[in-house]
């Protein structure tokens, strides 16, 4: 299996906090966000890792090893992260996990997504405990334990989780995704996330919600975010201090408010 990360963003939201980096080398701890999801991947036994990387692409390829493939997008100003994964294609056809370079994650999560009794997957966090989603989070609708909708634009009160941003796809699985890819960018709709591909796909093929069961996570969008990864997700995923009050599981009836 490959393993995909985006990372052509600059993340110029948290200049303040990084300077002139790549979102994807923001430093939490004694390690980049790039170099933690490297080290996660090669710990799970996967070693084929492909980086799609544009801003600071020259900070990105001396923080890699020889080991992880760097592909560029020249035009990561004017697109989004599903005209990332478009580059890569002929890397995809023999199934893939994909991740956003901003997540940090306790390493069971990416685990229990890999070890999941279904062909085509993506991580939630579900809504159970009650938060508040405004116009930011990738919000996502699930019945039954398949995900029937993601955007940014869902009404908070009709979704019943967030997207972390890590999904994976069986061979035949990134064969849909791929022609979904192709089709988009064909059609010049180059800004649009990869969720939008992903909403695609599960309107014509299954594409199931993996708990992340309470492990700590965090996307770092903002200057806020990145002290909160620092001081508080870090510490909880080292210290493995979340434990999950279930077994590895789609989300159901147990974990979302709709069915």
């Amino acid at each position: 299996m490959n393993a995909i990360i985006l990372a052509a963003g600059r993340g110029g939201r948290l200049q303040g906090v990084i300077g002139d980096r790549p979102k994807c080398l923001a430093r939490v701890g004694d390690r980049t966000l790039l170099e933690r999801q490297v080290a996660t991947l090669q710990a799970i036994g996967i070693s084929r890792i492909t980086v799609v990387a544009g801003y600071g692409i020259e900070h990105v390829r001396r923080t890699c090893s020889r080991s992880v493939e760097i592909v560029e997008n020249p035009q990561f100003a004017a697109t989004n992260s599903l005209y990332s994964l478009s580059l890569v294609s002929d890397r995809l056809q023999d199934g893939f996990v994909v991740m956003n370079c901003d997540v940090l994650f306790h390493p069971q999560m990416l685990e229990d997504l890999l070890t999941a009794r279904c062909a085509d997957a993506l991580l939630v966090a579900s809504r159970a405990d009650g938060p508040t989603y405004g116009d930011e989070e990738m919000k996502v609708s699930v019945r039954r334990g398949l995900i029937t909708a993601i955007s940014k634009t869902l009404d908070p009160d009709d979704c019943d989780g967030e997207n972390v941003g890590i999904a994976r796809f069986s061979a035949t699985g990134a064969r849909v995704l791929t022609d979904i890819l192709h089709r988009t960018v064909a059609a010049g709709e180059l800004r649009e996330w990869l969720p939008r591909a992903f909403g695609d796909f599960a309107a014509v093929r299954p594409l199931r919600a993996i708990d992340t069961r309470g492990y700590p996570w965090i996307e770092i969008d903002f200057p806020e975010d990145y002290w909160r990864a620092c001081s508080d997700v870090l510490p909880a995923i080292d210290g493995d201090a979340v434990r999950p009050a279930v077994p590895p599981a789609l989300l159901t009836a147990r974990t979302v408010r709709h069915v």
